[in-house]
């Protein structure tokens, strides 16, 4: 799982891949209509066409991050490719429209409906007549009892990775036919569509070895349009074939090939003609869509030709000046490899321009993550001084704009703009505000320029040497990065606030540079020698005018750590956590950012509360009161003595967010249930662990002439609609004419 990625639903919760007062629940502010819900800031963009226009057969090649290690959704190792094959394979009695709600699925579902709730709720499925599996048994009660008892957590022989509500079930039964199944449960249970979807059979649910072992490599028993075929570990693809006993419209694709390929060598799989379908970073998209541009004789030079242009300008300065004949030699062989460079490149951009950019939004968002644990940031105060620093409107168009998404900062934690569930209720933080954030730091004991210990040092300056920001301490000072990932400069300043110094290179003046950090979350300030000579003495606070001075307390500056990944995709957390750190400077907070191994991120900083500030991704989906709950429920001490976080990892959490939890989800009103959920994220913001920032863009490269695919934003994904136009379908350059919109419409 990326680590600014998602996973889907059905391993969301999965793995271990981001305290308020008694506060009033603020007016839910609507989004330009009476349902604050609004409407998706974004629709999807899969190029949608008729079946009519589509050809019969093909083989689509569709980039993934992995080949999974296992086929059963609900195991600790399922991944978002596992989620993917079983929507293509296996039943699900609900997905999820483009406004992501949950919607019945009539291939498999003719109706389902609480027939009783007292004195227990009852739930009746009446599927489908023709839904099979593919060895021709019908779907019915035995599977979904087999289920039922698989992931109930009452055999714990079964290894399982959850088992929300299917913990509140009481007994499965046949109905009045064989096409009829009665679910009767010993609680209520709110979101009850969530469940039995994905469904698998029998034969992998029956029994602990089957359901351990039996679904990790194959699927011998499915019922979707597609089948899979085979996983082949050793070529990194899996392969699914048509269904020849699905019953609904056929699969217009003879079979689809999810090939793992990372995120950097996509552009490259791209242009080669191995791939027709990947998601891809804003830098890729950009590349596609100059492709696309007509391209002119005076087109300006870019990527490697701009490198050769130089190489050429670089060799006629060497001979023109006198360099020797071994010099001017190793130019002309680094211009032959510039030129192959940009060969490769021109070839590659002229096999792009068969690709579109498809781009919507995903179902996700980012979020700074504050670890309220310990040190600063467990104080409420410090906190919410971080969150109303932050202009989210500001960070969100750093991302989106660029992209031309619409760039609206996400208002809630528990659903996003368009589901149901949605309604800006950052209103119980408080607007973006310096001034505020500012008197919480100092209601905290977080004072600008207050007394600050001054750094001990092993040995004495000799007679004579300069004071500190003089020439002699830029000799082997220390390549850092600080507030804004920059880099020192040669400007001679080693992180040393020094009071009343007003050069524009203080920390307390927006120089960028975080002090040198104990190691503690906090970084010890030293004194340190004005330009002028003049030293003030120690704990001298810094000047009134001073509004970003850095602030301390107990001698300590307040410097956080800002931990992120390393791996793909991590410029744009880059980019945001550098724009983060500046709004966080102006109310003198410094930040300790540092980049960690991609693999580590989660297990080793995350997931063990190893940071200050972090940035990852939640998925919004269509069941908030059980999906959210794991993620914002208050940690509670285990048997151990250790503390159980769930998949809460800023450790931050309150009784009464949990109580509207419980609430929602025994809550079968729907309106009432929505209210709870509301009230609920309304008290996640006022106890500021986690800022939800931008809704995450979704870029996707495709084929012209593939219809029905891309960036499917809420949506389900429909995969026997997917396929290659037909040529009499396709638009100008092999693009859909499409009657349902979409990029190539």
């Amino acid at each position: 799982m990326s680590h600014d990625g998602i996973a889907p639903r059905a391993v969301l919760r999965s793995v271990a891949f981001l305290t308020a007062g008694m506060l009033t629940v603020p007016v839910l502010a609507g989004c330009g209509s009476d349902d604050p819900a609004g409407e998706p800031l974004a629709g999807a963009d899969t190029a949608g066409a008729d079946r009519s226009d589509i050809a019969d057969g093909g083989t689509l090649r569709w980039a993934v991050d992995t080949v999974p290690d296992t086929l059963n959704t609900f195991q600790a190792d399922a991944d978002t490719t596992t989620a993917r094959i079983a929507e293509a394979v296996l039943p699900s009695m609900y997905r999820t429209d483009e406004r992501g709600r949950a919607v019945r699925n009539a291939d498999y579902l003719a109706s389902a409906e609480v027939v009783d709730t007292e004195p227990k709720q009852v739930v009746v499925y009446r599927l489908a007549q023709q839904a099979v599996w593919s060895d021709g048994r019908e779907i019915g009660a035995a599977d979904f009892a087999a289920q039922w008892r698989a992931l109930s957590g009452k055999d714990t022989a079964y290894w399982t990775a959850r088992n929300a509500g299917y913990d509140r079930i009481e007994k499965v039964e046949r109905g009045k036919n064989d096409l009829e199944v009665k679910v009767t449960f010993g609680r209520p249970y709110a979101d009850w569509k969530s469940l039995f979807s994905p469904l698998y059979p029998k034969e992998v649910m029956g029994t602990p070895d089957s359901f351990n072992d039996g679904a990790r490599k194959k699927l011998k028993v499915t019922a979707g349009p597609f089948t899979v075929d085979k996983v082949n570990t050793k070529e990194d693809e899996v392969v699914l074939a048509r269904n020849s006993r699905w019953w609904g419209d056929p699969a217009k694709l003879q079979k689809i090939v999810l090939r793992a390929v990372p995120h950097d060598k996509r552009v490259s799989a791209l242009s080669d003609g191995t791939l027709d379908l990947a998601e891809i970073d804003p830098e890729a998209a950009r590349r596609i869509t100059v492709a696309a541009l007509p391209q002119e004789g005076n087109t300006p030079l870019m990527g490697p030709e701009a490198d050769r242009s130089a190489a050429d300008a670089l060799r006629s300065w060497a001979v023109a000046n006198g360099s020797d004949e071994d010099a001017a030699d190793e130019e002309v062989s680094a211009r032959k490899k510039l030129r192959k460079k940009a060969e490769k490149y021109a070839r590659q951009q002229k096999a792009l321009g068969g690709f579109e950019v498809r781009k919507s939004l995903e179902p996700a968002y980012t979020q700074l993550a504050l670890n309220g644990a310990e040190g600063p940031l467990s104080d409420e105060r410090v906190r919410r001084a971080v969150a109303r620093a932050l202009d989210r409107k500001d960070i969100a168009g750093t991302v989106l704009k660029p992209l031309g998404l619409p760039a609206e900062p996400v208002g809630s934690h528990l659903a996003l703009s368009g589901q149901a569930a949605y309604a800006d209720s950052s209103g119980a933080l408080g607007k973006p505000d310096a001034k505020e954030a500012r008197a919480l730091l100092s209601d905290a004991g977080w004072v600008p320029g207050g007394p600050v210990e001054e750094e001990k040092k092993d040995t004495k300056k000799d007679e004579g040497e300069e004071a500190a920001g003089s020439e002699a301490d830029k000799e082997g000072k220390e390549d850092t990065k600080g507030s804004g990932g920059s880099e020192d400069s040669d400007d001679g300043d080693d992180g040393t606030y020094i009071v009343g110094e007003d050069d524009g290179k203080n920390h307390g003046t927006g120089d960028g540079k975080a002090p040198h950090d104990s190691g503690t979350g906090t970084g010890q300030l030293k004194q340190g020698g004005a330009p002028a000579g003049a030293y003030a003495p120690k704990g001298t606070a810094a000047p009134a005018r001073a509004d970003t001075a850095p602030v301390a307390k107990d001698g300590k500056a307040l410097v956080l750590r800002f931990v992120l990944p390393s791996g793909p995709g991590s410029k744009t957390l880059e980019t945001v956590a550098g724009r983060i750190a500046a709004m966080l400077e102006k109310i003198g907070i410094r930040t300790d950012i540092s980049t960690v191994d991609d693999d580590s991120y989660f297990k080793d900083h995350i997931a063990s509360g190893d940071f200050d500030l972090a940035l990852y991704s939640w998925p919004a989906t269509a069941f908030p009161a059980t999906d959210a709950r794991p993620v914002y429920s208050k940690p509670v001490p285990a048997a151990d003595g250790s503390l159980n976080v769930e998949q809460n990892w800023t450790r931050v959490g309150t009784d009464q967010v949990d109580q509207l939890f419980d609430q929602a989800i025994a809550t079968l009103d729907d309106s009432e249930r929505r209210d709870l959920i509301r009230k609920a994220d309304s008290r996640i913001w006022a106890a500021a662990g986690s800022i939800p920032l931008y809704q995450r863009p979704q870029l996707v490269a495709a084929r012209k002439n593939l219809a029905n695919a891309g960036a499917f934003g809420f949506a389900t994904p429909v995969y026997e609609d997917m396929g290659f136009l037909k040529k009499s379908a396709q638009g100008p350059e092999g693009s859909p004419a499409s009657k349902n919109g979409g990029s190539g419409s």
